[in-house]
């Protein structure tokens, strides 16, 4: 297999899956997808990884897989990163510029001034999200290079998290054979794929709703005003029907998928289903509004979190254009009509746009967030150059801020 050069690849390295995509720019600079593969995934927790010989097997698997369906050979990946350890906050910084106009090291020693914040020692800081400039008085400024000026402030959104929870994604693949190009949040990644410029210029919430978190992000004005993970997320809700119905997590799992809702009433009263017992008792039916109720009680567990968090940070009110649902658990029947009776704004499901030559499931929403990397990836590679040499989270950390920087 030779590689193309003009090819990247994006891993998104999720609680319940692995997925792997490899995709190249057309010359009209759409991304049009070579191919890739989803595993199950064994060695994570609520976004973290707990066994790195599982993750590392998982991760080889889903490589093997993506080379095999696109015919390169990946040597390296821009990688997702998320779970509960992840902390976002905005700031600022000032400075005084050195010339007559600001020039890119005036904008590099703002952002530097806005990221000065103390944060402990097993942490770092991911990445650094500009919102705006404001040079003198002149607030609501996109790119300040050029502007005459004595003073250059930045407003940021800053996104921190676990040293050790970086360094151990990097691990993982590298012991694959493979290097880490960057390391994006996996809210961010998937809202690159999902949300148009548009979307994120009027103020649009994105959730994506993964099995063991749910990462949720604010955008308004082209920029990020907010990021959290919530350590919950679609293997709550199998636990919760396991232990409710009493039938081992895989037939919950398929009980989820086939006879779920978040949405009693599209639910016929004596519609009934058929649950897997436990051990070797008899299959019995029950009625299928028993195993809605289980879901509801705990979609609306986790979207109350989500409000909570959101009038928290005093960011309720920045969503003009709605609330954008994506992940795995964005497929749940009846989960867009929950969310916007719950919220009260209009609530749609993400899907992946403008992307050519998908592979089967990849354009549905649990796919948002390795498309999104695959896009970041094939953007600061300028069409396909493969970054060489190990990659250690710092390096990883300084090149997602700059590209990030440009997108939003």
């Amino acid at each position: 297999m030779g590689t193309k050069s003009f090819s990247a690849a994006g891993l998104d390295i999720g609680t319940s899956q692995i997925t792997a995509v490899v995709a190249e720019l057309t010359k009209e600079g759409r991304v049009s997808v070579l191919g890739s593969a989803r595993v199950p995934s064994r060695g994570l927790r609520k976004g973290t990884i707990i066994n790195v010989e599982s993750a590392v097997a998982d991760i080889a698997q889903a490589i093997q897989q993506v080379e095999a369906s696109s015919g390169t050979r990946v040597r390296s990946v821009c990688a997702s990163i998320s779970g509960a350890h992840i902390k976002g906050f905005n700031s600022n910084g000032i400075v005084a510029v050195k010339g007559k106009e600001v020039r890119q090291l005036d904008v590099d020693r703002v952002l530097e001034a806005a990221k000065a914040v103390a944060i402990p020692r097993d942490r770092e800081i991911f990445h650094v999200l500009p919102q705006e400039y404001i040079v003198d008085d002149q607030d609501g400024i996109r790119e300040p290079r050029g502007i005459s000026g004595v003073r250059l402030e930045a407003r940021v959104h800053i996104v921190s998290g676990a040293s050790a929870s970086a360094q151990n994604v990097v691990n993982c693949v590298n012991r694959c054979g493979l290097t880490v190009s960057d390391m994006v949040l996996s809210s961010l990644a998937a809202g690159r794929s999902v949300l148009s410029s548009e979307e994120r210029e009027l103020g649009t919430g994105l959730i994506d709703l993964g099995g063991g978190t749910t990462t949720v992000a604010v955008f308004r004005g082209g920029g990020v005003r907010h990021t959290s993970v919530l350590p919950v997320g679609g293997n709550h809700i199998t636990n919760d029907i396991s232990a409710g119905l009493r039938t081992p997590l895989a037939a919950a799992e398929t009980l989820k998928i086939s006879s779920g809702s978040a949405d009693r009433s599209s639910v016929e009263r004596d519609e009934m289903i058929d649950v897997v017992p436990t051990g070797s008792r008899p299959h019995n039916a029950v009625p299928r509004t028993a195993l809605v109720d289980i879901i509801e009680a705990r979609i609306h567990e986790i979207l109350t979190l989500i409000h909570r968090e959101l009038v928290k940070a005093n960011v309720e009110d920045l969503m003009p254009g709605g609330l954008v649902l994506t992940g795995g658990g964005a497929l749940l029947s009846g989960i867009d009509r929950f969310a916007e009776r719950l919220f009260g704004i209009p609530v749609r499901i993400g899907v992946p746009r403008e992307v050519l030559g998908s592979s089967e499931g990849l354009i549905l929403p649990q796919g948002a967030a390795a498309l999104g990397l695959v896009q970041h990836a094939l953007e600061v590679s300028g069409g396909g150059r493969w970054y060489g040499g190990p990659v250690g989270s710092t390096g990883v950390i300084q090149r997602v801020g700059n590209w990030l920087a440009e997108m939003f």
